[in-house]
């Protein structure tokens, strides 16, 4: 009998800890019953239990935990084909969240993989169609943000079957494929080089400019330089010679004694010179002469 009634004991309390369900914060849950999905008696809707601590019917009711929280579907690289049929490559996310949890369930099971695999399905759909409404011009300068709306307005209206709320929808980045990019980036290359030749091919042809400027400057600057050296010795030979003649007419003889003393110095300045003159001769007449006068022939 004391075993007997351990058994119930137990059994007690195995169905009461069956009888409670938790759900965490973060999370709702819908339970199944009879393979069909638990709804209010009152209102008919499908009841989704809050966080916290609730009953169950032990071994006939299923719970079905599900993620309330907005979650981040990073849909990756893919490519696109632009108005101009242009390939882009656009790499995008989407923020999405359950709405309806029924339809979320019976739609994907509650497998959360099998819900963001049908998403970005929907919403690569929605995006292709914009970008194939568009050039390259228009998708990059000032429309990425009405592309991006639209996106998520064609995306949330196809997205509704699914029970999923999508609450955004961004293009992190958009970029060529590599052919076109190489393409594109050696054409600019050839640009920028032939830019930078014409921009040389110019300073070249200004600094001639320049230095053949300054040339002829230089070469008038030297030529008036040697003009006015020759003209100040032409007026220094000038004054010299007044100042010989007006000395020569003051006194003659003296002149002439001085300008023989200086050819006397010159021509003895090296003992190493031989000079042969006549003793007699017109050089020799001031050392020839008695007196301190010249001699006389």
């Amino acid at each position: 009998m004391k075993n007997f009634s351990i058994v119930v004991v137990l059994a007690l309390v195995v169905l009461g800890l069956s009888s409670l369900f938790v759900v965490k914060e973060g999370n709702r849950a819908i339970v199944i019953q009879f393979g069909k999905i638990q709804k209010d008696s009152d209102s008919g809707k499908t009841k989704v239990f809050d966080p916290g601590l609730h009953f169950k019917i032990p071994f006939i009711d299923t719970v079905r935990p599900l993620d309330a929280r907005i979650q981040t579907l990073d849909d990756g690289a893919d490519r696109f084909v632009t108005s101009e049929k242009k390939d882009l490559i656009v790499d995008s996310y989407v923020k999405w969240r359950i709405e309806d949890f029924e339809r979320y369930y019976l739609s994907t099971g509650g497998n959360k993989l099998q819900a963001e695999a049908l998403l970005k399905q929907k919403v690569n759909n929605g995006l292709r169609t914009e970008f194939g409404a568009r050039t390259i011009a228009q998708i990059v300068s000032g429309e990425r943000s009405a592309l991006m709306d639209q996106a998520m307005e064609q995306a949330s209206t196809s997205s509704d079957e699914l029970g999923i709320e999508i609450v955004d929808v961004r293009v992190k980045q958009i970029n060529l494929p590599t052919e076109v990019s190489t393409s594109i980036f050696q054409r600019m290359r050839a640009e920028r080089a032939g830019v930078a030749r014409e921009h040389r091919s110019e300073g070249q042809e200004q600094a001639e400019v320049l230095r053949a400027d300054i040339d002829a400057k230089v070469e008038v600057m030297l030529a008036d330089a040697e003009r006015n050296a020759r003209q100040l010795k032409g007026e220094g030979d000038a004054v010299a010679a007044n100042i010989y003649a007006s000395t020569y007419s003051k006194n003659p003889e003296f002149y002439s004694f001085l300008r023989s003393m200086d050819a006397y110095r010159t021509s003895f300045n090296s003992k190493q010179d031989v000079l042969v003159v006549e003793p007699t001769s017109d050089f020799f007449r001031y050392l020839n002469a008695q007196g301190g006068n010249p001699a006389t022939n």
